[in-house]
């Protein structure tokens, strides 16, 4: 595999746990409302299409293929309780590793900072393990992702990718 491997990173009030098929039936719930599917398309997954995807997911890429995926699932330290998962996937930059970042907490648990916090950590712990170039594809109109983002300190480009806008950290 290339790059980092995926491990637990704590903040105050959240564990972000690397991504397993087990976490599937209770992720199915977490991600079950149709509103997070706005700006990212498609539909909320059944606990075994997302146990089959997450299998994928664990599995990483092909074997040889220059980069990694790197998944975890967001609990609040004080119960226990999945809210959302992050992911980066890395790769060979310019000017040493990349990595694409996204977030998604449940609808029951936006608007608490989770998402800035989850993604903060793992931010902080992909720098710590050798990626310098950071970015993240938000969709024009998904005014919470973009709140995120700044809070992050990304910063909107003038790139596009599939109609999202290309944030890039400095």
């Amino acid at each position: 595999m290339f790059g980092p491997i995926a491990e637990t990173i704590g903040t105050a009030r959240l564990a972000l746990e690397p991504l397993a098929v087990e976490h599937a039936a209770e992720m199915a719930g977490v991600l079950a409302d149709p509103r997070l599917h706005d700006y990212i398309g498609g539909e909320p997954l059944s606990p075994s299409e997302l146990r089959d995807r997450y299998a994928r997911l664990a599995a990483g890429p092909e074997p040889f293929h220059q980069e990694c995926w790197l998944n975890w699932i967001v609990r609040r330290v004080r119960d226990g309780r999945a809210v959302g998962t992050v992911q980066a996937t890395v790769g060979p930059g310019a000017g040493g590793l990349r990595g694409s970042v996204a977030w998604v907490v449940g609808m029951p648990y936006q608007g608490f900072g989770f998402a800035t916090e989850a993604a903060a950590a793992m931010l902080a712990w992909l720098r710590r393990n050798g990626v310098a170039e950071i970015t993240a594809n938000i969709h024009p109109e998904n005014a919470p992702s973009a709140a995120v983002a700044h809070a992050l300190g990304l910063f909107p480009t003038a790139e596009r990718t599939d109609g999202e806008i290309v944030w890039r950290a400095p």
